[in-house]
């Protein structure tokens, strides 16, 4: 793959910098950035059952992790954690997507058994490697589309509380994690509350297309280079601290609900959107629930990690002063 020279720090996808399966706020930092400052990270994604024919372009590192690496819980091959001097419980970091890259020329696509929106209507396991074309930003399919590539990490989160312990990589939370929103590509941002010293921000899972839901369990899976910045936002005592993750594009504000219920991850977008609306609008909560239900999209952004997700999306120029 072509990437352009760059002279920002870089942390590689490696046994020594990747954890396979879990967050954990236990697992040490490979890498400490101060709030701000650009780098990149490169992901690696999927397991040996997984990898293409010969002839396809298989970065070594990811055989090397499925070789020494322990899996840690049944999860994604996450890059990590980079530590933010300074943060702290109580802060917010914002997570800024500059670019996102292919660093590989294949993808693959899995339907598993008994998972999955329908599982019941599809219960034989297929796995598709799909080729990817980055001069042309598309995957042949195997019928024969091209399907245009809008790439973009489906896992990015921050350590979760200690009490928390090990958790699975799959599940979205209140850390973030496995939430594969296609919205938060370059250009975006996704703020995290802070729950233990350093952020400890991971990502993986990288996706080259995906629709809103997900439905079949998996995106194109492959590996991606991220720029990044992690800004630190310190507590502020005289507002409410981010409990929840959000996110910011350059046209929409995004709240978002993650549940194994999807009633349940509607109503806990709506009420972050309702509490953005009095925060950013000053909007009463009856103005804003009314808002709501004229002008924001609520959309599913997956069904498929044990707890779905649902993310809504408000017009920026709503409430510009």
């Amino acid at each position: 793959m072509r990437h352009p020279m760059s002279t920002l720090p870089h942390l590689p996808a490696s046994v020594e910098t990747c954890h396979w399966g879990a967050f954990d706020a236990a697992l040490p930092p490979v890498m400490t950035v101060a709030s701000g400052q650009r780098f990149t990270i490169a992901t690696v994604s999927g397991g040996p059952q997984v990898l293409p024919p010969a002839g396809f372009q298989v970065p070594p590192e990811l055989l090397e992790i499925h070789a020494r690496s322990e899996l840690l819980a049944p999860g994604h091959i996450l890059t990590g954690p980079v530590a933010v001097a300074g943060a702290l419980p109580g802060d917010t970091l914002e997570v800024r997507i500059v670019d996102v890259q292919l660093r590989q020329d294949w993808g693959y696509n899995v339907i598993r058994p008994l998972a999955g929106t329908l599982p019941a209507e599809f219960d034989a396991y297929r796995h598709l490697n799909i080729p990817l074309d980055p001069d042309r930003m598309v995957a042949r399919l195997p019928w024969g589309l091209d399907l245009p590539l809008h790439p973009f990490f489906g896992v990015m989160g921050v350590a979760p509380p200690a009490h928390w312990g090990r958790i699975s990589t799959i599940q979205p939370r209140a850390h973030g994690g496995n939430i594969d929103n296609k919205e938060l590509g370059p250009g975006s941002s996704l703020f995290l509350p802070v729950h233990a010293p350093g952020g400890l921000f991971s990502c993986g899972d990288g996706h080259a297309a995906q629709g809103d839901g997900e439905v079949c369990t998996t995106a194109i899976e492959t590996a991606l280079l991220g720029t990044f910045e992690l800004v630190l936002h310190k507590a502020d005592t005289s507002a409410q601290p981010l409990t929840y993750p959000r996110g910011e594009t350059p046209t929409h504000w995004i709240t978002m609900g993650m549940d194994p219920d999807l009633d349940q991850c509607l109503a806990m977008a709506l009420r972050d959107m309702i509490a953005l609306l009095g925060e950013k609008g000053g909007l009463s909560r009856e103005d804003a629930y009314t808002l709501c239900s004229l002008a924001v999209d609520f959309r599913i952004t997956q069904t498929v990690n044990g707890h779905k997700g649902v993310h809504g999306m408000l017009r920026k120029s709503l409430i510009a002063g």
